[in-house]
């Protein structure tokens, strides 16, 4: 086996069962250093769409459902859609380590490591939709995080500054009131599944931050400046407060950073 195509291969894969088993395979045959990653320097083919299941359709995000946490179809649509997010989020930690050639051998550690959890987070996401009655595909998706990638392909800097320390981010300071609603329902399997999913993120956000402020050296860029820039040109729509700051904090986002970001949620 090689690295890069067996991370093609992860990300080709359509059937949500196969990506998932495929992708934990190579996040441990390369923890275990049977995959080295960064002795290949080939470049990575042009991005194209991910492997995908026919279902869920997708949809604008205005047409995603939108249904109180009341009933246990309302429930289930939200963590379906947490279940896509997670789902996607399998193939933006697989594409940030199969796009970005040449890159030190802790890079790809860290984002195959994602990917593993973010296989893992579907998986039980998608038990807790069996058990509530439903399946992955029953609800209409949006394919917002995906294109994200797409924009950024041509640059691991935007990549780690606009997908883990903007979208990603954006779930560390909503999940927590999302936690507190399912408990006050009753809802305890959800909420613990949650709460783990929520101490995970914080890692996977830790991380961009230390390959964003990587990239940032590596091209001789203050960080702070260059992620408000990358910021105003490609997501102000995506930073609203309030903000989880202890959860920010523990990603790496420090106190003059949150300064700024707090400016800028307020002009939107």
């Amino acid at each position: 086996m090689r690295f890069f195509p067996s991370l093609r291969a992860c990300l080709d894969a359509g059937d949500p069962a196969a990506k998932v088993a495929a992708t934990r395979e190579t996040a441990r045959l390369h923890a275990a250093g049977q995959l080295p990653g960064s002795d290949e320097v080939t470049p990575a083919d042009a991005i194209r769409a991910p492997g995908r299941p026919p279902r869920p359709e997708l949809v604008a995000p205005r047409d995603t459902p939108q249904r109180g946490l009341g009933s246990v179809e309302g429930r289930a649509a939200f963590l379906h859609a947490i279940a896509h997010i997670e789902f996607n989020a399998i193939n933006l930690a697989l594409d940030a380590a199969y796009r970005f050639r040449g890159m030190p051998e802790p890079f790809y550690a860290d984002w195959l490591s994602v990917a593993d959890d973010e296989a893992r987070h579907f998986s039980l996401l998608s038990q807790r939709l069996q058990e509530l009655g439903y399946a992955y595909g029953d609800f209409g998706a949006h394919n917002g995080l995906w294109e994200m990638a797409e924009k950024t392909a041509d640059s691991c800097l935007a990549r780690m500054a606009l997908v883990p320390r903007v979208l990603e981010a954006r779930g560390l300071d909503v999940t927590p009131g999302m936690i507190a609603r399912l408990r006050g329902l009753g809802d305890e399997a959800s909420a613990c599944l949650l709460e783990l999913i929520l101490d995970e993120e914080v890692r996977h956000v830790a991380i961009g931050s230390r390959w964003f402020v990587w990239c940032c050296e590596r091209e001789g860029l203050a960080p702070e400046a260059t992620f408000i820039a990358l910021i105003r040109d490609h997501a102000k729509g995506a930073i609203r407060g309030p903000f989880n700051r202890p959860a920010r904090a523990a990603a790496g986002f420090a106190d003059s950073e949150m300064a700024l970001l707090s400016a800028l949620s307020e002009k939107h």
